[in-house]
């Protein structure tokens, strides 16, 4: 049987790749280059508008399991990441164009999958269809989206950062270093005192914003996982020094001290020619943005490749509507994945769409469809956002709060954190074997 995939990003494509390594036939929907979304730029598929991050490789951390988890069903997504790295300490940060062409690429010459360009306006009514569009999905499928389900698609705004030239940072000012000297001495820090950092925090809170149009204002909600920063700024004079702008672990070579704060770049691209600075997702007006950004030491002339954005994303509530695997409960053949159904980031989004397309599989070749263990990251993951109360759902990310507890109580943080991913590893390979 063929299934219909609408949306080749991150999920979208794990999906089709799960599905054709099972020998199924796919065909992959996507409007690029016919139409692009507010935050789309880009022609290839799985496209980052954000961060270019996909989190901490360390496996005892929430990133990093979830990755290794993602290892164990051959993630298409995870593979390019892999050749296409760029420097980022502990994190596994990628070229975010040549990961997309990558994927697009692999996708493209994958023969059990079929790409068409054309935008979806509304969920097709026959065979298996999975709805793969992202926290961005267009007008027409998103009211359509809504009509089935007999409830208003929920909402919430999602922030992206400045992305600058690196030949533009002064390094007479700013340092290489990774925070406590974990890997390689990836990041661009720059150092601010006292003065300089109320200075800066005086002009970030008092700075203008975009006007929201009056259709987003009464569904404003800021997730708070990427939140603006002038927004986390507001809530206290320390809230970013605790936040991003931490300076704990790293110490400037200048004065053989700990900053007062330190606001973090990461390479963008291999070649390291644009930076990210890292936590300021942010809706200030662009000119607003070079005034205050410049008050940075180090990026007193700072040169913008990108300006941060603010847009809309929409996801359902999943925990109402979709059984376990992702399936929607009044049609068995009608499937949601990646951040439409609330699991909040680029992994987490992936990681879905390997999920989805691998019991879409399953339930195809006749087999009964996998229920993860809570014990893995994914499984614990998956089981948020479809169960639970429903009157109050919220996008979730990976995080070690969600996992089951140990039997034993142990209070050094570190060692917790190895044995549950340990648990977590020999749970998933002993049923995948």
């Amino acid at each position: 049987m063929n299934v219909k995939v609408i949306g080749a990003g991150l999920a979208g494509c794990e999906v089709a790749w799960q599905l054709s390594k099972k020998g199924i036939s796919v065909d992959l929907y996507d409007m690029k280059p016919l139409k692009y979304s507010p935050a789309h730029s880009y022609t290839g598929f799985a496209e980052l508008v954000c961060s270019n991050s996909l989190k901490a490789k360390r496996i005892e951390s929430a990133g990093g399991l979830l990755k290794e988890e993602m290892r164990q069903f051959g993630s298409i997504i995870l593979e390019a990441a892999d050749s296409c790295t760029v420097e980022a300490g502990g994190s596994l940060a990628v070229d975010r164009y040549k990961f997309s062409d990558y994927i697009t690429n692999k996708i493209k010459n994958t023969k059990n999958i079929n790409i068409i360009s054309e935008e979806i306006l509304e969920i097709p009514k026959e065979g298996i269809r999975v709805i793969a569009t992202g926290p961005l999905t267009s007008d027409n499928l998103s009211n359509s989206i809504s009509n089935i389900m007999g409830t208003n698609n929920l909402y919430f705004f999602d922030a992206a950062s400045p992305i600058i030239k690196f030949s533009s940072i002064d390094m007479e000012k700013a340092f290489y270093a990774s925070r406590y000297d974990r890997g390689d001495a990836d990041y661009i820090n720059c150092p601010m005192n006292k003065n300089e950092y109320e200075i800066f925090y005086t002009a970030l809170i008092n700075a203008e914003v975009v006007e929201l149009k009056q259709f987003e204002k009464k569904d404003f909600r800021v997730y708070e996982g990427c939140m603006p920063v002038e927004v986390m700024a507001k809530r206290g004079e320390d809230t970013i020094r605790y936040g991003p702008l931490k300076p704990v672990g790293l110490i400037d070579p200048r004065t053989d001290f700990r900053p007062y704060a330190v606001v973090q770049l990461r390479k963008e691209d291999k070649d390291g020619t644009m930076y990210n600075i890292v936590g300021f997702q942010t809706n200030l007006k662009f000119d607003e943005q070079k005034k205050v950004f410049s008050l940075i030491p180090g990026l007193e002339n700072a040169e913008f490749v990108r300006y941060g954005v603010m847009h809309r994303n929409t996801f359902i509530n999943s925990q109402k509507v979709l059984n376990n695997y992702f399936g929607f409960k009044e049609d068995n053949n009608l499937f949601f994945t990646g951040q439409i159904t609330g699991v909040e980031g680029y992994t987490e989004s992936a990681a879905n769409g390997i999920y989805v397309g691998y019991n879409i599989g399953k339930i195809l070749l006749g087999e009964v469809p996998l229920i993860l263990p809570r014990e893995t990251m994914m499984g614990s993951l998956f089981n948020y956002v479809t169960n639970g109360d429903s009157k109050n759902f919220q996008p979730m990310g990976s995080n070690m709060g969600i996992l089951p507890p140990l039997e034993e109580k142990i209070r050094d943080k570190k060692i917790k954190y190895q044995k549950l991913a340990s648990r977590s590893m020999e749970k998933l390979i002993s049923i995948l074997n």
